[in-house]
């Protein structure tokens, strides 16, 4: 395929700027920054002429792959904030892991218009939870308290559900995991900072599998479904925003901060449901 200048660099320039938003986004909300990475890298692939049926594929892992290095990254700044709840990250981390094998499976045979319409409503939900939700709604006492905190068939449940709907859309786990974290009363600072780390969780076990998937048509330089060149842009900008994130996220008012958080959920949301209505 033949690409000149004039038609790359453009598409080069999208991608650079998406994934400084997303670093940004990454350490602001404990996010991986993947709901700006997969259309981004969708729109970079199609216009360079690869829309097969599984360009979603590659677009879900290549995101889950910047992840891993984000992650690192956003825990290591709010670690240094002490902000990082380790024991519920500890708690947590195996059955999220199990559920992002799962999702990994399923995002491999599902159709992206599925996945779209799954998310949109899920964020929709949690969007307006933080926007309008009231301090007083709780399911139970604050996480960090071991004795109190949701164990056995509970946890079993809602762990893998964190990573199994995370890697179905190619995000880390602050969409899922900082709701769930404040619904237990953990302070929106300290669920930011360890859902930085359910991101980490997610992101590796998913990928190693889409190491192993074999797509059809895929761009040059693609290993399994992750896509090298747009892996390197990605990380070489997400890098560099993911800590200014982190700070900002500390330096601003909690309240504010879940607010933001509901406006960004939001419109994801409605972004997603659009995705899908018009395929």
């Amino acid at each position: 395929m033949t690409l000149d200048l004039s038609t790359l660099a453009p598409l080069v320039a999208v991608l650079m700027a998406a994934s400084a938003v997303a670093g940004l986004l990454a350490g602001l909300f404990g996010v991986g920054g993947g709901i700006i990475l997969v259309p981004a890298f969708y729109f970079v692939l199609h216009g360079l002429g690869y829309d097969g049926p599984q360009v979603m594929q590659v677009c879900l892992a290549t995101s889950l792959a910047s992840i891993i290095v984000t992650s690192i990254r956003s825990v290591h700044a709010h670690n240094k904030r002490g902000a990082v709840d380790w024991d519920i990250l500890k708690g947590w981390a195996p059955g999220i892991a199990i559920g992002a094998v799962l999702g990994m499976l399923a995002a491999a045979r599902l159709r992206s218009e599925v996945l779209a319409v799954i998310f949109g409503v899920l964020a929709t939900m949690v969007g307006l939870y933080l926007a309008f939700g009231r301090q007083s709604w709780r399911l139970g006492p604050q996480m960090p308290q071991m004795p109190q905190m949701p164990q056995g068939g509970a946890r079993a449940a809602l762990s893998p559900t964190v990573g199994f709907f995370s890697v179905l859309m190619g995000i880390g786990g602050g969409s899922f995991g900082v709701p769930l974290m404040t619904l237990y009363s953990v302070p929106m600072h300290r669920a930011v900072a360890t859902a930085a780390g359910f991101g980490l969780v997610i992101a590796v076990p998913s990928v190693i599998g889409f190491l192993f998937l074999n797509v059809a048509g895929a761009p040059p330089l693609t290993v399994g479904a992750v896509n090298v060149p747009a892996l390197v842009i990605a990380i070489s900008m997400t890098l560099i925003t993911a800590p200014m994130g982190a700070k900002l996220a500390h330096a601003l008012d909690a309240l504010l901060l879940r607010r933001l958080f509901a406006v960004f959920i939001l419109i994801v949301a409605v972004n997603m449901l659009r995705k899908a209505l018009w395929a």
